[in-house]
C-alpha cells in the first residue's frame, strides 16, 4: 500500500516536512551585492558572459565559505532543510565542494554537491572540474556529477562525466534547454541520461524529449530571465522545484509555479527522503526548525551559528569580488 505525500502547510502553522531545493547555487548569495549591468541584459547568455560568468571567475573559496552559509542560512529561515547546489568557480576548484558540504553543515542544512563541469575554460578546465566530483565522491561526499550544460561541453566531456556518474552510482546535475542557445540539449544527452537525472529548467525540451530522470523546474529564475515557461506538466518526467540560486524559498517557489506547485514541492522528497524527518512550525517570531534531531533554527534564528556575523562577512567579499572582477 502506498504511503500517504505529506501535505505542507504553506504557513507552517502545523508542523511540516523540511522542505527540499532541487537546484540551486550556493555561491549566487554573493550576487545581490554587485552592481546591476547596465544595459539589462538581452538574454540568458548575455547575463551570462556579462555577469555569472564573469562572478564565478572571480570566485576564491574564502568567497564560497561566506555565500554559501548565508544562502544555507536564508533556505533554512524558509523552511528548506535541503539544498541539492550547482556550484562552479574555475579558479578555485579542488576543495570547493568540500568548502561548501562543510558551510552548510555548520548551519544546519544537508546538502548535495556537484560541480558543473565546463569546456568553457579549455580541456585542462574540464577535466579540474571532473576530477573535483570524483575527489569529493570518493571522499565520502553526498553529492552528483555536475554539468554546467551540454551547448559548453563537447561530446567527449559529456561522455566523461556520465560516465564518472555511472562509477560513482550517483546521477548527473545538468541544466538543460534553459535557453534557445541549448535547445539540441537532448539530442546530446538522450542516449546518456538515466532515472537518477537531474534535467534543470527544460524550458526549451520539446514535449516528447525522450530523455530519463527529473524535471527541476524553476519558473521565478525563469521569468526574470525571460527564457520561457517551461510548462512542465506536458512531460511524462517527474518534476520537483529548484529556486536557481533566486534565494531559498520554495514556498514562493510552489506559489509561482501555480496549481501544480504544491505537488511538485512534495516530490523534492523523493530526492532526499530524510527531510521529512525534519520539523518546521512557526515560532512566536519566526519559524522554529529541527533536523535530524537537533534544533537549528528557534523562532527564526539560528541557534548554531552568528547570523550578523555571516552577513557582515559575505557583504564584505562580495565588496572585495567587486573589485576584481
Amino acid at each position: 500500500m502506498t504511503e500517504p505525500v505529506p501535505v505542507v502547510d504553506a504557513s507552517f502553522a502545523s508542523p511540516s516536512p523540511g522542505l527540499v531545493c532541487a537546484h540551486h547555487h550556493l555561491y549566487s548569495a554573493l550576487a545581490r551585492w554587485l552592481p546591476p549591468l547596465d544595459p539589462p541584459p538581452r538574454g540568458l547568455l548575455d547575463a551570462l558572459e556579462r555577469r555569472w560568468w564573469r562572478l564565478d571567475v572571480a570566485l576564491t573559496l574564502d568567497d564560497l565559505e561566506w555565500s554559501a552559509k548565508l544562502a544555507a542560512l536564508e533556505a533554512l529561515q524558509a523552511g528548506c532543510t535541503a539544498i541539492l547546489d550547482h556550484h562552479e568557480s574555475p579558479r578555485a576548484i579542488e576543495g570547493s565542494l568540500d568548502v561548501l558540504a562543510a558551510a552548510c553543515a555548520e548551519v544546519g542544512v544537508r546538502v548535495s554537491c556537484a560541480y558543473g563541469v565546463t569546456d568553457r575554460h579549455g580541456p585542462d578546465g574540464a577535466r579540474a572540474g571532473l576530477a573535483e566530483n570524483e575527489r569529493f565522491l570518493r571522499g565520502g561526499g553526498r553529492g552528483m556529477v555536475g554539468v554546467h550544460a551540454a551547448f559548453t561541453c563537447a561530446d567527449e566531456t559529456l561522455h566523461a562525466a556520465a560516465g564518472l556518474a555511472r562509477d560513482r552510482g550517483v546521477g548527473v546535475h545538468v541544466h538543460v534547454a534553459e535557453d534557445a542557445c541549448d535547445a539540441a540539449a537532448a539530442d546530446r544527452l538522450r542516449e546518456l541520461a538515466t532515472d537518477d537525472w537531474l534535467l534543470v529548467h527544460g524550458v526549451h525540451l520539446p514535449d516528447r524529449h525522450g530523455m530519463a530522470g527529473t524535471i527541476v523546474h524553476n519558473p521565478r529564475s525563469n521569468a526574470a530571465n525571460h527564457v520561457g515557461h517551461a510548462r512542465p506538466t506536458r512531460f511524462t518526467n517527474r518534476v520537483v522545484l529548484g529556486t536557481d540560486g533566486f534565494d531559498g524559498d520554495l514556498r514562493a517557489e510552489a506559489a509561482a509555479a501555480g496549481p501544480d506547485g504544491p505537488r511538485w514541492l512534495a516530490a523534492g522528497w523523493e530526492l532526499v527522503p530524510e527531510a521529512l524527518g525534519d520539523v518546521v512550525v512557526a515560532g512566536e517570531h519566526g519559524l522554529d526548525v529541527t533536523v535530524d534531531g537537533r534544533v537549528v533554527l528557534r523562532d527564526g534564528r539560528s541557534t548554531r551559528v552568528d547570523e550578523d556575523e555571516i552577513r557582515a562577512r559575505a557583504r564584505e567579499r562580495a565588496v572585495a569580488l567587486a573589485a576584481r572582477w
